[in-house]
């Protein structure tokens, strides 16, 4: 930046911008939390509110966008500071993505309702609870252009596929013990799923604060067994 004032109005915008993200990551983290906390409630109600309350995280990204595109155009940033930007407009459609996830938790509960004494709706909330600690963190590491704080966001991904592998199982075996077991044993395997996504993307958030942080790219993870694909896949 050639002087103090285009440093302290590009800093600002850039202000600006983390500000919007981080009440994305914040809306997208309740919905997260709550979606569950519908689900073992059986909480039609509350369920039908955040699927409502995901519009608000859709025109927060458009707003994200619309700032970006202005902040291009008026400081026309270069090298690490383009970076950064881009990497801002890159994680708002990562948590846009994880609102949706919650919203489709949200949408699967009124089906739900007679699901009973299965195991996967009290380990769902514990799956849930470390997919929405990830969206919180690794949007306190973005705030924060934190590269270590990423690297611990990008770790925990592992504990959350391990769960979404022993769901699996789980639900595979209810459904092959009792057939009238398949429709609800399918629509929490489409949550656990959900839940799953959630913690890529957190995962896709913190490699992209680590690149804007550090201009590297993050060393590649060891993935858990997909239980349809096999080891590492």
């Amino acid at each position: 930046m050639a002087t103090g004032h285009t440093v302290k109005a590009f800093d600002e915008d850039l202000g600006q911008l983390r500000g919007l993200i981080s009440e994305m990551g914040g809306r997208a983290e309740a919905a997260i939390i709550g979606s569950l906390e519908a689900l073992a409630n059986r909480d039609v109600e509350s369920a039908a509110k955040i699927v409502e309350a995901d519009r608000k995280i859709d025109e927060l990204e458009a707003e994200v966008e619309r700032q970006v595109v202005r902040l291009i155009a008026l400081r026309a940033p270069l090298a690490d500071d383009l970076r950064e930007v881009l990497a801002a407009l890159k994680i708002a459609s990562l948590v846009e993505r994880m609102g949706d996830y919650a919203k489709n938790i949200a949408k699967r509960i009124p089906v739900l309702q007679d699901a009973r004494g299965m195991d996967a709706l009290s380990v769902l909330p514990a799956m849930g609870k470390i997919a929405a600690e990830m969206v919180r963190n690794v949007l306190d590491a973005f705030v924060m252009r934190d590269p270590d704080a990423a690297l611990a966001v990008a770790a925990r991904d592992k504990a959350v596929d391990e769960f979404y592998n022993s769901l699996f199982r789980t639900l595979l075996t209810y459904m092959m013990e009792n057939p009238h077991n398949i429709t609800a044993s399918t629509h929490l395997l489409f949550i656990a799923k959900n839940v799953e996504r959630i913690g890529d993307h957190a995962t896709n958030v913190a490699e992209m604060v680590y690149f804007a942080a550090t201009g590297r790219k993050m060393a590649e993870r060891a993935k858990g067994e997909d239980p349809l694909l096999g080891a590492d896949s």
